[in-house]
C-alpha cells in the first residue's frame, strides 16, 4: 500500500521484512548488560531464554527505606483499607476486600439453568484474534469450530461424545463449538478460548448464534465494579447440548463481497 501511495522506500527505510527483524533484534541486544547470541544463532536456534533475577523483593525499596521510596497511595504507605475508595460510597466497592457474590458462579441461582462455568482464556494456537485464519489456529478447529473443553462426566451426561458440535448457550446468546472431552479439567467446568472471529448465522439478527465460537455473544457486558470497570468475560455460565441441525458454513475468514459501481 505504501509502494502504491508514493513512498515505499520512506515506509520499509529500504530494508525488508528479515532485515527489519535482524535490526529490531540487534537494537535491543545493544541495550543489554548481559550477553545474547547473534541474531542469526537465535534465528536457528528458534528461542532465547532471558537470565532470571535471584531473591527478587517484591517493593524492595520501599521496604529498605519506606520513606525515600514512598508508595503512590496517599499515605505512601500499603493500604489495606484506603479512606478515598470508601468515600465514594459505592454498594459493590468498599474500602477494604470484601466478598460480593458474583452473578456468575456455580454457587449462585442462575447456575440451576446453566450448570456449567465456562471458562474464556486466551487461546495456545494464536494471540487474542489475531492469525485466527492461520494454519496453526485453523488446525485446532473441531469441524470448523473453535473447541471446547468438558470433562468426561459432564459430556456423558449430556450424550456427548469427542468432536461433536455442539451448543453452548445461556439467556443472552448461543455459538457453536467443537467438542474435545479432557479429564484435566474439574467436573461442571468447561473451556472456550476467546478470538474465534464471530461468525453470526443470520448478520442481519443481532440475537443470532455465533456458527464458530466466539463466547462474546456469552457474556455480560457490565465491569467487575463501580471503581474498576474491568473486563468480567473470561466466566460466565452456561448449558451445553448437541447440535443437531444442519450445520452452518463458517464465513467469518471469508472475504466481503466487492460491488463495483
Amino acid at each position: 500500500m505504501a509502494d502504491r501511495l508514493g513512498f515505499g522506500d520512506q515506509f520499509t527505510e529500504g530494508r525488508t521484512p528479515r532485515q527489519w527483524l535482524t535490526h529490531l533484534y540487534d537494537t535491543w541486544a545493544a541495550e543489554l548488560d548481559f550477553a545474547v547470541p547473534t541474531f542469526d544463532e537465535f534465528w536457528r536456534s528458534g528461542r532465547l531464554r532471558l537470565p532470571v533475577e535471584d531473591g527478587l523483593t517484591l517493593l524492595a525499596d520501599f521496604r529498605a527505606d519506606p520513606v525515600t521510596h514512598r508508595l503512590g497511595t496517599p499515605s505512601g504507605l500499603i493500604e489495606i483499607f484506603s479512606t478515598d475508595i470508601d468515600g465514594f460510597g459505592y454498594a459493590d466497592c468498599a474500602g477494604h476486600p470484601k466478598w460480593y457474590e458474583p452473578s456468575e458462579w456455580l454457587g449462585g441461582p442462575r447456575a440451576v439453568d446453566y450448570p456449567l462455568h465456562l471458562l474464556a482464556n486466551q487461546p495456545a494456537s494464536r494471540l487474542h484474534g489475531q492469525l485466527d485464519g492461520g494454519a496453526v489456529s485453523q488446525k485446532s478447529k473441531v469441524q470448523g469450530r473453535e473447541p471446547i473443553r468438558m470433562h468426561p462426566r459432564d459430556a456423558a451426561d449430556r450424550g456427548l461424545a469427542d468432536g461433536d458440535v455442539v451448543r453452548v448457550f445461556n439467556d443472552r446468546g448461543a455459538c457453536l463449538a467443537g467438542l474435545v472431552i479432557d479429564d484435566r479439567l474439574r467436573p461442571d467446568v468447561v473451556q472456550l478460548s476467546t478470538g474465534a472471529w464471530f461468525d453470526p448465522v443470520d448478520p442481519a439478527d443481532p440475537d443470532s448464534m455465533c456458527a464458530h465460537g466466539n463466547p462474546n455473544v456469552l457474556t455480560d457486558d457490565v465491569g467487575t465494579s463501580s471503581l474498576a470497570h474491568g473486563c468480567t468475560g473470561a466466566h460466565v455460565l452456561v448449558q451445553v447440548q448437541k447440535y443437531t441441525g444442519d450445520l452452518p458454513p463458517v464465513r467469518a475468514h471469508e472475504p466481503p463481497a466487492i460491488e463495483r459501481l
